[in-house]
């Protein structure tokens, strides 16, 4: 038997999320916030964080500084049951963080990469990263160390039998490219959003990004917020619509869909249940601000789940 459902290499920082700031943002002003959160952050982190949450045994990768936000990251998938043992400190290098201004219908993004970008081929264990059925990779346009050795990576994997899913995130540089057109083929499940899946085919609508990726990818998953989310398998199409809830805040639904979903993929659930298992961990994400609140507080993820026990994630 593996030693793990899921392994992940990626990124690992903090989310330091304002809320209730000027609209807008005059220089040479004190300006204030009314709220603040420092949470885990990072897409790689938050996906291993909330599949543990659900109950995954997950393995995770990466390097952090070795200074305070580095260990409270660490500390913060360590409580929830990540391996993290191969997990390398830095010492000259400071932890990455993210600084988050959400609005209404929007949000800034500005992140300190640190040693985000700093994961490398030599940092990789891949007796442990093989230990899985499953291995998956967010936030490729930041790995940019580990981006020349990523298709050597996957090709690696699939042989020893995992199947692989990616998201990539955005891409800071708004380019789309880095190389991801050549590991699309070697990957099982593609997890992007709409905006996503249209930049990186450079297609204008949703269907042509689809018609593109699906030449490429046996499974594609899109996220479509509040209208839930599609599969695609070859000519297969099924949606599956968001559930209702109020919303806190939006930041890392997306990573907790990939979460939701994988959980039930891995043991070899139908598409229809995995797709409404993504939908419900993108649901229970919003209940609380930042990535990963609403896992971590078990009492609430259970009640939540308990309400929605007819689409519960297993």
């Amino acid at each position: 038997m593996p030693r793990f459902d899921v392994t992940i290499a990626g990124e690992l920082n903090l989310d330091l999320i304002l809320y209730g700031f000027p609209e807008s943002l005059p220089p040479e002003r004190e300006l204030l916030a009314n709220d603040m959160s420092l949470t885990l952050g990072s897409s790689s982190a938050i996906v291993a964080h909330n599949l543990a949450a659900l109950g995954s045994k997950v393995g995770f990768t990466s390097c952090v500084g070795d200074d305070d936000l580095g260990k409270i990251a660490l500390s913060r998938l360590q409580q929830i049951g990540v391996d993290t043992s191969t997990v390398v400190k830095l010492p000259d290098e400071k932890t990455g963080l993210t600084v988050i201004l959400p609005r209404e219908k929007w949000r800034n993004i500005l992140t300190y990469p640190g040693t985000i970008a700093k994961l490398a081929q030599h940092h990789l264990d891949f007796e442990f990263l093989s230990s899985a059925r499953h291995f998956h990779l967010s936030s490729y346009f930041l790995q940019t160390a580990l981006q020349p050795f990523i298709a050597d990576l996957l090709k690696r994997l699939k042989a020893a039998g995992l199947t692989i899913s990616l998201d990539t995130n955005d891409d800071p540089a708004d380019e789309w490219q880095s190389g991801v057109q050549q590991i699309l083929p070697l990957v099982d499940v593609f997890l992007p959003n709409q905006r996503e899946a249209q930049k990186i085919t450079q297609s204008f609508s949703l269907s042509e990004g689809l018609d593109k990726l699906t030449k490429l990818v046996p499974l594609v998953v899109v996220k479509l917020g509040s209208c839930g989310a599609i599969a695609c398998r070859g000519a297969e199409r099924l949606s599956s619509p968001a559930i209702e809830t109020h919303s806190l805040d939006s930041v890392g639904a997306g990573d907790s869909f990939d979460a939701g979903f994988l959980h039930p993929f891995v043991r070899g659930e139908d598409l229809k249940t995995c797709l409404e298992n993504g939908n419900l961990a993108g649901a229970l994400s919003v209940t609380r601000r930042g990535g990963t609140e609403a896992f971590r507080d078990a009492d609430h993820r259970e009640n939540f789940l308990s309400q929605h026990n007819e689409r519960s994630i297993r």
